[in-house]
């Protein structure tokens, strides 16, 4: 079958990283809030400089938490069942109702099935770019990753903005806080990390704070906690704060950095001194109920993959910090449901036991708490919830589309021609269905629909100016969006 969409295009190999915990780059992102980082001072001149166009429309979404399932999750066992389909298209699984009469989802979500009136499903996304990498920067972007010959795999200075940074920029949060956050960390394969998770060319003054793995023992935000030889009885001295943000920055190198250190030093102490910017990175502060209703790591072993059997250990707590983020005003939460080097969903081999044991326990209980958490707090009508991944799984098992191949009798490849994205919140209608897939979800049967108007749909719902123009390092204009908003989601 060849592709609905999309341009041929070759794939570049960018090399294994160096060293990458020790890279001044790695310094600049995951040290985003330290008194001795950058990036806060960084996010904080994204505060400033926000977008020049007021939206169009007053916004129904006052924050985004976009959960991005890294590795190209099954419609077909989730949310797009096919009970009649012969066995080798319709797989182990049977449907299950929800709480929206006549709709169904998969036996493997009881929890969400519980929590689908909030829940609209688009069935009907497709594109035709079949790498990991580059369809999640078409997903993340809304921009197509082909460039010249090659595609776009690699996160990058010239690339198109992810949407938080985007939203930083379009929607400044006024606020002592960071507009744009990633949890738990940057998702890395085929030795890079992977394209659509930064600000590209807006330049790291819009790029997201990363805040690591809530689940951890002891956690804290990479660079939050103060740096041991600065106690806070000195921040208020200014040449002490001058003297310990220079020392730190220049010892990665980075003698340009420290000339960009300008009043945004005094804003990153107000930052990092904080009650309320603290408060909202620290889920103990959350009743143990909460903590366990989301999900506290029964038992997964850190030590190997999703995909080895090691379960989603991070998920439950990650999915808890996006709504603490997103309460205390953080515009835009991305939140990927696997680990660094782990792209949890992509089921080439075991596809029925990791669907069973590894994947759906820990992100059906997630999901489904933060679903009713926003719900019961009254934060869902302000908080646009949207949970994709890069494409879906064949329709056939064991049929082979990439180089990764499937198991004969117990795999499904990528499938980037039909697939399901999920919005909730914001005023999207809770139960409906946009959009439907032919008898084997291997193609849209009516509203085809592509990446760049999901991306249209959460600029919308978030009251972005559709027509905004953005410019890169070089002062070239960019058109924000080439989609359109789904009809009947943002409508």
């Amino acid at each position: 079958m060849l592709p609905l969409s999309g341009r041929p295009a070759r794939l570049r190999w960018h090399g294994p990283p160096g060293p990458w915990a020790a890279s001044r780059r790695e310094f600049l992102r995951v040290g985003g809030l330290a008194v001795g980082g950058l990036g806060l001072p960084a996010l904080l001149r994204a505060g400033e400089t926000g977008g020049s166009r007021p939206p169009l429309a007053r916004p129904r979404a006052r924050s985004c938490i976009l959960i991005f399932m890294d590795g190209g999750p099954s419609h077909l066992e989730l949310w797009d069942l096919k009970p009649n389909a012969p066995a080798e298209v319709r797989g182990e699984f049977k449907p299950i109702p929800s709480s929206v009469p006549g709709l169904a989802v998969g036996e493997l979500l009881p929890l969400t099935s519980r929590q689908m009136h909030h829940l609209a499903q688009v069935r009907s996304v497709r594109h035709g770019v079949n790498d990991h990498n580059a369809g999640s920067y078409y997903m993340l972007t809304g921009r197509h990753p082909a460039d010249g010959g090659r595609l776009i795999v690699a996160d990058g200075p010239t690339n198109f903005p992810a949407v938080g940074a985007v939203a930083a920029k379009a929607r400044p949060v006024g606020k002592p806080i960071p507009p744009f956050v990633h949890l738990p960390e940057y998702q890395w394969n085929n030795g890079v990390d992977i394209a659509g998770q930064g600000a590209g060319f807006l330049g790291a003054a819009f790029d997201p704070l990363v805040g690591g793995d809530p689940s951890l023992p002891g956690y804290s935000v990479p660079g939050l906690d103060l740096l041991p030889e600065v106690p806070l009885d000195r921040l208020g001295r200014r040449e002490d704060l001058r003297q310990a943000l220079d020392r730190t920055v220049g010892a990665v190198g980075d003698a340009e950095a420290v000339g960009r250190m300008d009043v945004f030093r005094r804003k990153a102490v107000e930052v990092v001194t904080s009650p309320e910017t603290r408060r909202a990175f620290d889920p103990s502060r959350e009743p143990a109920a909460a903590r366990d209703r989301y999900g506290t790591d029964p038992g997964s072993d850190r030590g190997i993959e999703a995909r080895k059997f090691g379960g989603l250990p991070h998920i439950g707590q990650t999915f808890l910090l996006a709504r603490r983020l997103v309460e205390a005003g953080v515009r835009l939460v991305t939140v990927m449901t696997g680990r660094r080097i782990d792209q949890a969903w992509d089921t080439h081999r075991d596809h029925f036991g990791l669907m069973r044991r590894s994947l759906c326990p820990p992100f059906d209980r997630a999901l489904s708490a933060l679903l009713e958490d926003l719900h019961q707090r009254g934060l869902l009508d302000e908080t646009l919830v949207v949970v994709m991944g890069e494409f879906g799984r064949t329709p056939k098992i064991g049929y082979v589309t990439s180089g990764a191949g499937a198991s004969k009798d117990n795999g499904r490849d990528h499938w980037p021609y039909c697939y399901t994205v999920l919005f909730a919140g914001a005023g999207v209608p809770g139960g409906a269905v946009v959009g439907s897939s032919d008898a084997t979800a291997a193609e849209p049967r009516e509203l085809p629909v592509g990446p760049e108007d999901v991306v249209a749909t959460i600029y919308a719902l978030l009251g972005i100016d559709l027509g905004l123009e953005l410019h890169d390092g070089q002062g070239k204009p960019h058109a924000l969006c080439t989609g359109r908003p789904i009809r009947g989601l943002a409508g």
